[in-house]
C-alpha cells in the first residue's frame, strides 16, 4: 500500500513539476465523482438536479488501471456516493489497481443500506484507511432545514451509531462528522462543535460553502462574509487547540488548524495565499469521464472516453498547459478543502509550522 513517507518523498518532485514542468507526475490526490445523483436537497448545493452519461464500472476499471499506484488519497464523492449502485465495486477497483493509503467517502447518512455497503468496502480493502464523513450542518431541525429532507437528523444519528459499531470491528476505519460552514450554519457552529465533541466520532471537520461549477452554485449567496467566518472559525480553532491529540490525530489536527487559518486569509486577501497544486498534485474525474483540475474551476481537460481511458494522455497533454498557466498566475483562488490540504503539504512554511507543532507535547498550542 502507498505510505505517507513515500508521499513526503515526492514533494520536491511535485514542486519541480509545477515550477519547471519536469519530472512528469501523476496526481497523488484524486476525487472520483461516479454520479451526481443525491437524495438530499441542500440549500448550499444543486448537484442533485444533474443527470450525466455516467462511466460504467467497466470504464472505471480501465481508468483506474491507467493511474497505477501514484495516487495516495482517493475521495469517492457525489451527489451521495453510497447511492451509486456500484460504489462497492468502485472501491474494490481503487484498492486493486491503486493501493491507496486512504479512501475517503462523504455521506449524508440517509440511506439505510449505507452501513452494509461500507462494511463490504472495509472487508475488501483491509490495508487502506477508510474514512466515512457524515454530513451535519445543524442539530435537530436545523440540519433538516439546511439539508432539505425531513427526518434527516434522526437518520444521521442512527447511521452514526451504526458506523461507530463498525469501527469496533475494523481497525482501519475512521468515522468523522463533516460540516459545511455557510450563511445558513455559520451562526450555530458552537452548537455543532459541542455536539461533535460528545458524539464519539473520531474527527470533526468543516469546509466553507463556496460557488462551484460542479455543484451548480455559481452566483448563489451561500458563502459567509470574511468577518462571520473569522469569528466562527476562531472558535473552532480554539476547540481544536483545547484538545490533546496523539499519533496520526495530532498531525491531522495540526493540518486542520492550518487549513482554517488559510481560509480566513483567502477570504480576506482574495488571493491564493499559498501555491495551488490543482492540475499537478490533485485532480477530479467527473461522472461522464471529464478530467478537471478541481471542482471549483471544473476546466474540461479532456474526456477519458476520447483518450482510451488513459488518464496520463490527458494529464500530460497539451490542453492542460493553459489551465496550469492560469492557476500558476493566480487567476483563481478558492478555499476548496480537498485541494487545500494537498497545497499545504507542498508548502514549506506550512510544513515547517506543522513539524514544529509535532515537537510539542500535551496540549497543542496555537500556531500563528
Amino acid at each position: 500500500m502507498n505510505s505517507m513517507p513515500g508521499v513526503l518523498a515526492k514533494i520536491p518532485l511535485f514542486q519541480a513539476y509545477r515550477r519547471l514542468g519536469w519530472p512528469k507526475m501523476l496526481p497523488l490526490n484524486i476525487t472520483l465523482s461516479p454520479s451526481p445523483k443525491c437524495n438530499s436537497r441542500c440549500l448550499t448545493c444543486n448537484i442533485w438536479m444533474k443527470r450525466e452519461n455516467e462511466l460504467t464500472i467497466e470504464e472505471w476499471d480501465k481508468v483506474l488501471a491507467s493511474l497505477g499506484t501514484a495516487p495516495y488519497w482517493f475521495t469517492i464523492s457525489g451527489g451521495e456516493p453510497l447511492m451509486y449502485p456500484k460504489v462497492v465495486e468502485l472501491a474494490k477497483l481503487v484498492y486493486k489497481h491503486n493501493k491507496p493509503g486512504i479512501i475517503n467517502i462523504p455521506t449524508n447518512g440517509i440511506l439505510r443500506s449505507g452501513p452494509e455497503r461500507v462494511r463490504a468496502i472495509l472487508e475488501a480493502c483491509p490495508e487502506s484507511q477508510l474514512i466515512i464523513n457524515l454530513s451535519l450542518d445543524g442539530v435537530g431541525e436545523k440540519h433538516d432545514f439546511i439539508r432539505g429532507v425531513a427526518g434527516n437528523f434522526e437518520k444521521f444519528e442512527e447511521r452514526l451509531e451504526q458506523y461507530l459499531e463498525l469501527r469496533c470491528e475494523f481497525p482501519n476505519f475512521v468515522v468523522g462528522i463533516h460540516s459545511v460552514v455557510s450563511v445558513f450554519s455559520v451562526g450555530h457552529l458552537d452548537e455543532l462543535i459541542a455536539y461533535a465533541d460528545q458524539s464519539g466520532a473520531d474527527q470533526f471537520i468543516t469546509e466553507i460553502a463556496e460557488p462551484r461549477i460542479e455543484l451548480d452554485t455559481v452566483g448563489l449567496p451561500i458563502t459567509p462574509s470574511p468577518e462571520e467566518y473569522a469569528v466562527a472559525i476562531d472558535r473552532l480553532i480554539a476547540y481544536v487547540n483545547s484538545k490533546s491529540y496523539k499519533g496520526v490525530a495530532k498531525i491531522t489536527e495540526a493540518f486542520r488548524v492550518e487549513y482554517y487559518k488559510l481560509v480566513k486569509r483567502i477570504l480576506d486577501e482574495q488571493d491564493q495565499v499559498i501555491a495551488c497544486y490543482a492540475g499537478w498534485a490533485s485532480a477530479q474525474i467527473y461522472a461522464d469521464g471529464t478530467v478537471w483540475p478541481c471542482c471549483v474551476r471544473a476546466d474540461d481537460l479532456g474526456n477519458l472516453r476520447d483518450h482510451d481511458y488513459d488518464f496520463g494522455k490527458i494529464w500530460f497533454g497539451e490542453k492542460i498547459k493553459e489551465v496550469r498557466r492560469s492557476i500558476k498566475a493566480k487567476e483563481c483562488y478558492c478555499p476548496l478543502a480537498n485541494a487545500s490540504y494537498t497545497n499545504m503539504l507542498m508548502d514549506v512554511s506550512t510544513m515547517s509550522r506543522v513539524s514544529l507543532k509535532m515537537g510539542t507535547t500535551g496540549r497543542t498550542d496555537k500556531v500563528d
